[in-house]
C-alpha cells in the first residue's frame, strides 16, 4: 500500500508542484491561473507569463493549494483558497446565481482545481486532497468552504475536464449539494463551524 502525504504549496516545494501539474490533462498549460485570471487577462497570456504569475503567487504566500505525494513523489494537486481571490468565480453565472455566500467574504473558501497525475489516477487522491485542503482551510479561518464538481453520474465528462472534481468526491467528505441551474454541474458546500 502506498504512503500518501500532502504539503501547502511553497517556493520550495515548485518543481514537485509542477511535476504534479505536468502529468496528464491541461495542468502545465494552465499552471492554476484559469480560477485567478478573467477570460480577457487568461487569454492575453502565454504559458511562460501563467508559470510567473503561479510562482509569483505561490512566492508571496499565503499558499494557494497543496501537494499530494505518493510514495514521496509529487503526485496531485488542489487550488483552493479564499473565494475573492479567484476572480472568475464572481465572473461565473452558475456560482453566482446560486452561491448563498456574499462573493466578497475572505472567509468562504473555494476548492477549483485538481490534477493527478495519470499513472497516480484511481488511488483517492483527490479525496485525500480535498481533505487536507479542509483542514487547511479550518486552521486559516473559513467558515465554507464551497466546489463546482462535475456530476460523473449524470454527464458524460471528458477526464481534462474533471479538474473541478467529482460530485462524489465532495459529498463523500460531507458536503451538501446546491442545486443549480446547470444541469450536471451543481454547487456544493461545507460550513466549518463545528
Amino acid at each position: 500500500m502506498p504512503t500518501i502525504t500532502t504539503a501547502l504549496a511553497s517556493a520550495e516545494i515548485w518543481e514537485d508542484i509542477q511535476h504534479a501539474l505536468s502529468g496528464g490533462g491541461d495542468g502545465r498549460s494552465c499552471q492554476c491561473v484559469w480560477p485567478v485570471l478573467t477570460n480577457k487577462e487568461w487569454d492575453a497570456t502565454t504559458l511562460d507569463e501563467r508559470t510567473a504569475l503561479f510562482q509569483n503567487e505561490i512566492a508571496d504566500g499565503p499558499p494557494p493549494g497543496l501537494v499530494a505525494y505518493v510514495d514521496g513523489e509529487a503526485a496531485g494537486w488542489i487550488r483552493i483558497g479564499p473565494r475573492p481571490t479567484q476572480r472568475r468565480l464572481a465572473r461565473t453565472r452558475n456560482i453566482v446565481t446560486t452561491t448563498r455566500e456574499p462573493l466578497d467574504d475572505d472567509s468562504a473558501w473555494a476548492v477549483t482545481c485538481f490534477v493527478v497525475r495519470k499513472e497516480h489516477r484511481g488511488q483517492g487522491l483527490n479525496a485525500v486532497l480535498l481533505e487536507a485542503g479542509l483542514n487547511f482551510a479550518r486552521a486559516s479561518g473559513a467558515h465554507v468552504v464551497e466546489g463546482y464538481p462535475i456530476d460523473t453520474a449524470t454527464t458524460e465528462v471528458r477526464v481534462n475536464d474533471l479538474y473541478h472534481g467529482a460530485l462524489s468526491t465532495f459529498l463523500a467528505a460531507g458536503f451538501t449539494e446546491i442545486p443549480s441551474t446547470k444541469p450536471g454541474r451543481p454547487l456544493v458546500s461545507l460550513s466549518l463551524n463545528m
